[in-house]
């Protein structure tokens, strides 16, 4: 059944996602973007304070670059429990096209850090001139099927509507408990061209009782994500996804972006969700 929430997007609390650091651009991109864990967790305490609820989460070793690294990823889990109070923490399986399959996924089972959410690719997205992250129906199934197992929530992520079927044949293979928990994407390579057009479109045909939110890279970010609280969406905001605050002027922290979107949320009468307004909607 198509998504049919709108009714309710007056009174319905916001979802406010954090993604502080991603596993592609560094510090060369922002010198104020988080890499390190005693680092990452104050800024992610900045941003629970400012209205996040969830933070998705990518590694990185001593040196700021991306890692698979289990340890390093207990060590975000401990520093995090060490500076924040209840915030949803959220591990990405990313990494297709450098990681192999169980790389990604190890971070995410019942004898790792195991988050209460983690990232399911529905399919493939391009990456640069030479990289594509393939993301198969198989690969799926095992990611979905795995978390299931651990306790972990899947968080959906759809490239473009054609990953819409990727989502439904999870549901029909009885691998996914609703509410579902879907991030609707913009702006990437070969992904879904930003514009509000194809927002509605795209969350239109999201496969319902859904619970979805609102990606755009870079300049996109604050148009498309506001535009998703007017019609009743979550958001994610962040470094990860875009290093500037405005055109010209680069992000302060991520709680600057943060209290951007609790402050729009306002302005929308949208009340922003707590950690456990958002276990609540998405069935943690």
């Amino acid at each position: 059944m198509a998504y049919s929430g709108y009714e309710d997007y007056f009174s319905k609390e916001v979802i406010i996602s954090v993604a502080t650091t991603g596993g592609h651009h560094g510090k060369e991109a922002n010198p104020n973007l988080p890499t390190q864990p005693e680092e990452v967790a104050r800024d992610i305490q900045a941003c629970e304070e400012a209205g996040a609820s969830m933070v998705h989460l990518h590694a990185r070793d001593d040196d700021g670059e991306n890692t698979k690294d289990i340890k390093r990823y207990q060590e975000l889990r401990d520093r995090i429990e060490e500076y924040c109070d209840d915030i949803i923490v959220n591990f990405t399986t990313g990494g297709g096209g450098i990681y192999s399959r169980e790389e990604r996924i190890a971070p995410c089972l019942e004898t790792a850090p195991r988050p209460e959410v983690a990232t399911v690719d529905l399919g493939p997205v391009n990456f640069g001139q030479t990289r594509t992250a393939v993301n198969t129906r198989e690969q799926n199934e095992e990611y979905a099927e795995r978390m299931r197992e651990a306790g972990v929530k899947p968080e959906l992520e759809l490239f473009n509507p054609g990953h819409i079927p990727e989502a439904e044949h999870l549901i029909d293979e009885g691998l996914l408990d609703d509410p579902y928990w879907a991030t609707v994407i913009f702006g990437m390579q070969n992904g879904m061209p930003a514009s509000p057009g194809n927002l509605v479109t795209f969350v239109e045909n999201l496969p319902d009782p859904v619970e979805w939110q609102c990606l755009a890279v870079g300049k996109h970010q604050l148009p498309m994500t506001t535009m998703a609280m007017a019609m009743g969406g979550h958001v994610r905001v962040g470094m990860e996804d875009n290093v500037y605050y405005r055109k010209g002027e680069l992000a302060e922290s991520n709680a600057q972006l943060v209290r951007r979107a609790t402050r729009i949320a306002d302005e929308l009468n949208r009340p922003v969700a707590t950690p456990a307004d958002a276990r609540d909607l998405l069935g943690l």
